[in-house]
């Protein structure tokens, strides 16, 4: 008589025994305990929206330039809570009453942690320059905290330059000064030049004092316009260069620089860098249907401005992120630092740099 083969199953024991293990028991319970997480967190509900806004309260403003136009704005927490840290060449966007942002660069000494100081030129037909003049002691705002586009490597830090140059131009002076607070601190070999139309026209002279004479003071009606050696004076190999000031002053110490390849250049403008390339274009607004001519020489966002579409901007150099928007038709020549590949191929754009590959046209969701 053929016997039906026995099929022996797994055994219970990890050592092949009959009875059955505890090793194995609670292994088993182990791992079906482990399943029963991870399904539990794959079905967790999405995170809620975090609120990152820093509110702010003005404790102290104070006029700091001889010709009543920079007014510097200290402000402290305005709930009590501690502000967020910030480094030499921070920023913070400045979320004004009246909805607009502007970006202010932090310029207290960055070793005194609990403030915020920003300094404000008044510009006439400047709309947040002028609010911000405004406000008043007790006054509260909103930021997103401090970020940095132009931060500060140290000599003997994660720099390998030996020695720093910085080159202040008017209001340029603002991310300079924690910048000369923290070298200062580290006995760094540096020196500065601070230039302007007028002595009236600088702020912050009687806190430059406190330098020394590692601080050149340096006046267009006095000197004459300076050139870029002037401004770079002594400056060997192993220098790096800190410089932030008006677009033409920067564009000379960079054509001076071009071929200095021992030498470091570090620079921040305030103002829209002109446009490289461009190509005349047209956009249309998707909301209202309407068409706008976008000159070779001028930004997406001026041309948008200039035809009365309003829309959120603040840095106007393509790194803030707060003019954003979605792009539905159309090729993009996007020129900014910001955003990812992803971000780029979902159809958003940078309207204050980005422009449109060859004639366009674009249509964005405005």
């Amino acid at each position: 008589m053929r016997t039906r083969p026995r099929v022996r199953l797994a055994p219970p024991s990890v050592f092949g025994l009959t009875r059955h293990d505890i090793v194995v028991t609670v292994a088993d319970a182990v791992i079906s305990g482990g399943l029963a997480v991870t399904t539990a967190i794959r079905r967790t509900r999405p995170l809620a929206t975090v609120d990152r806004q820093v509110r702010l309260r003005l404790l102290d403003r104070e006029v700091v330039a001889h010709d009543q136009d920079v007014v510097a704005l200290t402000f402290g927490s305005a709930d009590g809570t501690a502000l967020p840290a910030w480094h030499p060449g921070s920023h913070i966007d400045v979320h004004l009453p009246s909805g607009l942002i502007r970006q202010y660069s932090l310029c207290g000494n960055p070793d005194e942690q609990g403030t915020y100081r920003i300094a404000v030129r008044r510009i006439p037909d400047g709309g947040g320059s002028v609010e911000a003049h405004t406000l008043a002691v007790g006054d509260v705002i909103t930021t997103s905290g401090p970020r940095n586009a132009f931060p500060m490597t140290v000599p003997g830090f994660g720099s390998p330059t030996q020695r720093l140059r910085f080159i202040a131009g008017g209001i340029g002076i603002t991310p300079i000064l924690s910048m000369l607070h923290r070298a200062d601190k580290l006995g760094i070999d540096w020196s500065m030049i601070y230039t302007g139309r007028g002595t009236d026209t600088l702020p912050f002279l009687d806190e430059l004092v406190q330098f020394g004479s590692r601080v050149t003071i340096r006046t267009d009606d006095v000197h004459g316009l300076p050139t870029a050696d002037d401004l770079l004076g002594d400056c060997p190999a192993g220098t790096a260069v800190y410089t932030c000031g008006p677009a033409p002053m920067l564009g000379a110490i960079r054509a001076r620089l071009v071929d200095a390849d021992d030498i470091e250049l570090h620079f921040e403008r305030f103002a829209a860098p002109p446009v490289i390339d461009g190509r005349e274009f047209e956009v249309s607004v998707a909301s209202t249907g309407q068409t706008i001519a976008v000159a070779a020489d001028e930004t997406l966002l001026t041309a948008l401005i200039k035809a009365g579409v309003h829309t959120p901007y603040s840095c106007q150099q393509g790194f803030c992120g707060t003019c954003r928007v979605n792009v539905l038709a159309g090729a993009v020549d996007h020129r900014d630092g910001l955003l990812t590949e992803t971000e780029r191929a979902a159809g958003q754009a940078l309207i204050c740099v980005s422009r449109a590959q060859g004639d366009g046209p674009l249509t964005l969701d405005l």
